[in-house]
């Protein structure tokens, strides 16, 4: 089966883990990545830094699909602005998902999302675009993640949990069932959530800001 040609948007520590899970998908040929101008003409395991952000019109006109594999922790806005930028320019985004990780069929996983090793999406999940569903992250039944949303290592979100657009949820924590969390929120590592919070909150515990 010929595979289709894909490139890494972002060339920073992130699209390493990326670069695994696209390898063992096996569904994607990586054709390069993008990065800042000082890491062009570089290679991150054997693949070429192609161009910086400046360069995706051309590259759109030579490679079909893309992924953001810039990371993401205190804001969305640079994957958002890159995804943007990339859709504007002509790409297609697939979904990437590790062989390792189970996916419900009564599951929806928007396009550009990468969702990574032993994760676990259960039935009527909806993951949104653009989103990150790291290593071994349990998003349980009915859960809504919303656009450019990041959802670090370890994290559970229980059943019927609502996490608002570009949000980060730290490793390790857990999000009690029903708890809606607001658009561009960012939760510390560890915690347990168990209220709402609202838009553009930072929560690192007893307290929040």
């Amino acid at each position: 089966m010929t595979k289709s040609d894909l490139v890494l948007i972002g060339a920073g520590g992130h699209s390493r883990s990326c670069i695994d899970v696209i390898e063992l998908e096996g569904k994607y040929r990586i054709a390069g990545l993008v990065g800042v101008k000082d890491e062009v003409g570089s290679r991150i395991f054997g693949y070429e830094v192609l161009t910086t952000d400046d360069g995706l019109g051309e590259l759109a006109k030579q490679i079909p699909n893309a992924l953001v594999s810039l990371g993401q922790i205190q804001s969305a806005q640079p994957r958002i602005r890159l995804y943007e930028q990339a859709l504007e320019a002509g790409f297609t985004f697939p979904a990437i998902i590790a062989p390792t990780a189970y996916i419900s069929p009564h599951a929806t996983i928007g396009a550009g999302t990468i969702v990574m090793h032993g994760a676990i999406v259960n039935s009527g999940a909806l993951i949104g675009n653009n989103c990150i569903l790291n290593s071994r992250t349990l998003i349980e039944h009915g859960t809504q993640v919303e656009d450019h949303c990041h959802i670090s290592t370890g994290v559970i979100l229980n059943g019927d949990t609502s996490i608002g657009l570009g949000s980060f949820i730290g490793s390790g924590s857990i999000i009690k069932e029903g708890t809606e969390i607001g658009a561009g929120s960012l939760v510390g590592m560890g915690l347990t959530v168990r209220q709402n919070l609202m838009s553009n909150s930072k929560y690192f515990g007893e307290s929040e800001s």
